[in-house]
């Protein structure tokens, strides 16, 4: 029986964000997944109209209950957490790591922030920051803020790579051994994006084009990339980084190419492994 990921964030049926734009990369790259849905809705809520329902607390559980029940929690690699819609989700995950964690001590959890961006701002609970900050964060091992979740996470406001750096190191302060910041928009590599990743050890950068079109879901396929990548080159900071920004970056520009308003992570899955542009990891320190 194979090792896997514990998966805990959204579903929805079509389209891919949640753990439906995480898992198939995740299993493209080898790896046993265990999804579990923090809500189940019919497609993204990017459209304006949905249907579906969050799940209570109480059927998470259930659900990882009966996962525990077929030995998968004494399997687990890792814990994987992406949205969550409230704090209340959010304590089911941090109690299902710490009942990994008494199975499998060195069992990785990777945490995605999920609270908002820099064009819509906070999308969730007015609580989950607060929640973040105090629990998730300092449980975490791995966590992959985007630009506006990095700023509050830190308090403050990036605009530089030596601010960026900063704010790494004080979110780091609070637990996680590993920052990696998404869509990063710097004063030293404007108008590129970039992907920073910042461990006690050392920090580098990765650089992309902005790609012209806005998306959801691409976080959740990042963190699952990168999470998968770290994995296979086995702590390797810098050429998990590389991998995964460089297969991100193939997806983004397959959907460009298709005109679709969501990821193409089927038709770019060639690319996870073997994409046609690798882009250069810099190391800053």
């Amino acid at each position: 029986m194979t090792d896997g990921i514990l998966s805990i964030q959204s579903h929805v049926a079509y389209g891919h964000v949640g753990n439906s734009a995480a898992a198939f990369p995740l299993q493209r790259l080898g790896f046993e997944v265990w999804p579990v849905p923090t809500v189940i809705f019919s497609n993204h809520t990017g459209y304006g109209a949905w249907r579906g329902h969050l799940l209570k607390i109480d059927e998470i559980r259930e659900i990882i209950e009966g996962i525990d029940e077929r030995g998968a929690l004494n399997r687990c690699t890792a814990l994987l957490s992406g949205y969550l819609g409230d704090a209340a989700l959010g304590t089911a995950v941090l109690e299902t790591l710490s009942r990994i964690r008494a199975q499998r001590p060195g069992v990785l959890y990777a945490c995605d922030p999920v609270m908002g961006d820099r064009n819509g701002g906070l999308f969730v609970n007015p609580e989950l920051p607060g929640f973040f900050i105090r629990h998730a964060v300092p449980a975490a091992d791995i966590i992959t803020p985007n630009h506006f979740e990095l700023d509050l996470l830190a308090d403050t406001a990036v605009a530089t790579m030596n601010e960026a750096l900063e704010a790494a190191a004080k979110v780091r302060a609070k637990g996680p051994r590993l920052v990696v910041a998404t869509s990063l928009l710097l004063a030293e590599t404007k108008p590129e994006l970039s992907v920073l990743a910042d461990t006690a050890e050392g920090s580098w950068l990765v650089t992309t084009p902005d790609l012209p079109i806005e998306l959801n879901g691409t976080g959740d396929a990042f963190t699952a990339l990168f999470l998968g990548f770290y994995l296979l080159e086995q702590g390797d900071v810098a050429r998990a980084l590389g991998r995964a920004v460089s297969a991100m970056y193939a997806i983004v520009a397959q959907t460009v190419a298709e005109g679709s308003r969501e990821l193409a992570l089927v038709a770019a899955q060639e690319s996870y492994l073997a994409p046609a542009h690798e882009f250069e990891v810099r190391q800053l320190r």
